[in-house]
């Protein structure tokens, strides 16, 4: 299925071998990630706190399951939501987006027997790394336009 023409532009325009170029179809996708509740919950913190949260997500859970703190990462997570951290369910109180963040955590530590919730930790510690660089560039772009 080929676009047609626009209105105005020749029929020799829109054919390419007669010399002229294709219209842009003038499409514009916009793609959203839809996030569960659990992923949604993530909040977005400071990008130190967020680093050492990748942090003992990826690295104390390695240690073994010797006092059973698979998910430091997470639980420290849950708790800079109390603290005013923003997450992507404005809608939701603040201690429901905690319970969902305890949940996360504790999803990790029973799954973390079979690997599937260190993995799952790593990668949550890995996200909450994207969301505070994504924080950190909004308050660089609005302090930058305060400025001008």
């Amino acid at each position: 299925m080929e676009p047609s023409p626009k209105d105005g532009e020749s029929a020799a325009a829109a054919e390419p071998g007669r010399g002229g170029t294709a219209p842009s179809s003038g499409v514009v996708v916009q793609v959203r990630e839809k996030k569960g509740p659990l992923r949604a919950a993530i909040p977005y913190m400071p990008f130190p706190v967020a680093v050492i949260c990748l942090f003992l997500n990826t690295f104390v859970p390695g240690l073994g399951l010797l006092c059973c703190c698979v998910s430091p990462g997470t639980f420290v997570s849950a708790f800079t939501v109390l603290c005013g951290a923003h997450t992507d369910l404005p809608d939701r109180h603040r201690c429901c987006v905690f319970w969902l963040n305890i949940a996360a955590a504790l999803i990790q530590i029973l799954t973390a027997i079979v690997m599937v919730g260190w993995i799952m930790s790593i990668f949550w510690g890995m996200d909450m790394v994207i969301l505070a660089s994504k924080c950190t560039e909004r308050r660089c772009r609005a302090a930058s336009a305060d400025l001008h």
